[in-house]
């Protein structure tokens, strides 16, 4: 066990994982890819969310970890007519979409997947 001590005392710790999503329907309605930049959730962000939301937590989720575009632009309230985030998410966005953009948050931070693997002895 010393050897893994040693490997997570050396290891370099890194940014949170980020991909990029196209969000289909968005996309064929622009005329061009619409790229949602998504970012894993930090522990107590996530924790926060589950506690706190339990009404809408995908809405939440999908604020939280969507880097780009700014999901919290005037201007998005503005054309969407709305007062809040999450009342212009629910406007713009199909109820598939908030839940497979808010799974990819989760995935990316670690749930909804293996992150573990049982090491068998022989």
């Amino acid at each position: 066990m010393d050897n893994t001590l040693d490997l997570l005392l050396n290891m370099n710790v890194s940014d949170l994982p980020e991909k990029e999503y196209k969000v289909k329907r968005l996309s064929g309605l622009c005329g061009s890819p619409v790229i949602f930049k998504l970012r894993a959730l930090p522990y107590n962000q996530a924790n926060d969310i589950s506690r706190a939301q339990k009404e809408d937590m995908e809405v939440h989720i999908l604020l939280a970890g969507v880097v780009e575009p700014n999901l919290r632009s005037p201007e998005l309230l503005a054309k969407y007519s709305t007062v809040t985030p999450a009342e212009m998410i629910k406007k713009m966005l199909l109820p598939g979409e908030i839940t497979d953009i808010s799974r990819a948050i989760e995935r990316l931070s670690g749930y909804r997947i293996d992150t573990i693997e049982e090491i068998k002895k022989k």
